[in-house]
């Protein structure tokens, strides 16, 4: 069933449904009326049976009986006198005469029901006892079972008739309905098959409040994200191609100079200087944008963190990290912060924090770690309006700026810990902020 089209299983099931639960309804419907019936067959009997009693329950009862039985729709009589026998004739066999003689004889109750399959079929009858003329009288009153077969049969192929039409009419709509939840459905589908074609510039529009709707919205979300990821993928082979391609150059002009015997910086050792200044450069960068990557798959992993001290991974980070500028004042103060994550990651995160800082700063950089904030502050010079919201994003640098990857690692890494992180212009300064999740 799953693999056949929507409009069909949609179809089948309200169908099957329907035609489960009329199949139920005949059967409880046949089982009352047949209850029902059997009921009423007794009641016409022993009805019958009164007005025997008041009439001469002497009078011959010719009793109407077909082979087929089809027919018999009266009550027929037997008349028992004790210690004498049946009265009047009977077709009824000579074995099921003797029978209900005997029954009529052991029977206790004034009157009694009783129901036996004769060659067959199955007849009703009701004994009753009475006196008449001063003479004990048994009375057996009896109906066959082929009238009361016979209306059950008519009205359940009545209901079957009508459990034919209802489906017929329940088909229509049951179609309409498939066809309207599989379109929006079909259309989806092409969508999602241009997107995986990377034709994913057509926006998906679905003005649908029910959970169709909230797929589409779905696939429109993904469909953007894509887009996004597209162009900030270009952008970012853009940059990377521009920003390895200056040291690259660098190199290779001064390797083929140095070759050829000249020495662009005037001699041998200062020309080799410059070589070795690019090429950390450019390890530097291609450290950077394979750790992006690194933390990239970390995303889609199940993380191992730790519980571990912040404000001594700070006091590490600061003491490596101060003899790049001697010049600078370093002011501490930590409290005592136990965190829970990847303490390689935040030890990356910080240096390439520090790093910004101490590039900027002119005399002064101050750390405060308490509860659950860290603040890192220099001195130096006002971040650009337009860049300060932007400053973690890759490639974005200011006027001393690099490479523009360090803050957007730090930027991943809260991510990955749900952390938050940003920049402010202060009085004097500016300050690097970092907020962990509350435990």
């Amino acid at each position: 069933m799953k693999n056949k089209p929507l409009t069909i299983q949609i179809w089948s099931v309200f169908a099957g449904i329907i035609l489960a639960f009329s199949i139920l309804i005949a059967i409880i419907i046949f089982i009352i009326l047949r209850s029902f019936f059997m009921e009423e067959t007794y009641r016409i009997i022993e009805n019958a049976q009164i007005h025997r009693f008041t009439d001469d329950v002497f009078e011959q009862n010719p009793i109407e009986r077909d082979q087929s039985r089809q027919s018999i729709r009266s009550v027929n009589h037997l008349v028992i006198l004790p210690r004498v026998g049946v009265m009047n004739d009977s077709t009824l066999p000579s074995p099921i005469l003797r029978k209900l003689y005997k029954e009529a004889l052991s029977q206790q109750e004034v009157s009694k029901r009783y129901t036996k399959e004769i060659e067959g079929e199955r007849v009703y009858y009701v004994i009753r006892k009475g006196t008449v003329l001063r003479r004990e009288v048994i009375l057996v009153s009896y109906m066959w079972d082929s009238y009361l077969n016979d209306l059950v049969r008519t009205l359940f192929r009545q209901l079957v008739l009508v459990i034919i039409v209802v489906l017929l009419v329940v088909s229509f709509p049951a179609a309409l309905l498939a066809k309207y939840l599989a379109r929006p459905l079909r259309e989806m589908d092409k969508h999602v098959k241009r997107i995986a074609e990377r034709d994913w510039h057509e926006p998906l529009v679905q003005d649908r409040g029910d959970e169709i709707g909230g797929l589409a919205r779905s696939i429109e979300k993904m469909r953007q994200k894509l887009v996004q990821q597209d162009e900030a993928q270009k952008s970012v082979l853009q940059h990377i191609s521009h920003e390895l391609k200056t040291p690259v150059m660098v190199v290779r002009s001064y390797a083929e100079s140095i070759e050829d015997g000249v020495f662009p910086k005037g001699n041998l050792e200062g020309s080799v200087s410059v070589i070795k200044q690019e090429a950390m450069r450019l390890e530097k960068r291609i450290k950077d944008l394979l750790y992006l990557t690194k933390l990239d798959y970390y995303a889609t992993q199940e993380p191992k963190y730790e519980r571990f001290h912040l404000n001594d991974l700070l006091a590490e980070v600061v003491e490596r990290m101060q003899p790049n500028r001697p010049d600078l004042e370093f002011k501490m103060e930590l409290s005592e912060m136990v965190i829970t994550g990847d303490e390689e990651q935040w030890k990356i995160a910080f240096e390439n924090i520090f790093d910004n800082q101490m590039r900027y700063a002119q005399t002064r950089i101050q750390v405060k770690a308490s509860d659950t904030v860290v603040r890192i502050w220099n001195d130096g010079p006002p971040i650009e309006e337009p860049l300060l919201r932007q400053v973690f994003q890759k490639f974005k640098t200011g006027q001393k700026g690099k490479f523009g990857l360090g803050l957007a690692i730090v930027q991943r890494v809260a991510e990955l810990h749900k952390a938050k992180v940003w920049a402010e212009n202060e009085q004097n300064g500016v300050a690097f902020y970092v907020q962990f999740k509350t435990l």
